[in-house]
């Protein structure tokens, strides 16, 4: 089992920038595929990045490249998505996923989830 737990979510003007973090627990994620999801009102959840722990490797949805980064910390098993240039359009519950495996791009091929933590961009 792999516990997630986020952090770092907020309030923040368009344009302003916010870390969110997620530290995982429960067993060793080296051979892990991290992710982040987003959720916003209405929508369906939506894939924003996935990483391969062991490599670092990392894929990107469009509306985000350029703009997140997503980063691991081995000694913390914490990884991190630093969110810059904030849309309205960015607002959404963000959702921490790991699976074993390659990088999936859909919700139902992660088996662990966190809690969530909400984002919102004012304009």
């Amino acid at each position: 089992q792999v516990q997630l737990v986020e952090s770092g979510g907020g309030l923040v003007q368009a344009g302003g920038s916010l870390r969110l973090s997620c530290a995982a627990s429960g067993r060793t994620v080296s051979y892990y595929v991290m992710a982040w999801f987003r959720q916003a009102p209405g929508k369906e959840r939506e894939f924003v990045v996935a990483i391969n722990w062991s490599s670092g490797t990392a894929d990107y949805s469009d509306s985000v490249k350029g703009r997140f980064t997503i980063s691991r910390d081995n000694a913390k098993n914490t990884v991190y998505l630093q969110m810059n240039s904030l849309k309205r359009e960015d607002t959404a519950v963000y959702y921490c996923a790991a699976r074993y495996g390659g990088r999936m791009y859909g919700p139902q091929e992660y088996r662990y989830w966190g809690q969530g933590t909400q984002v919102t961009v004012s304009s």
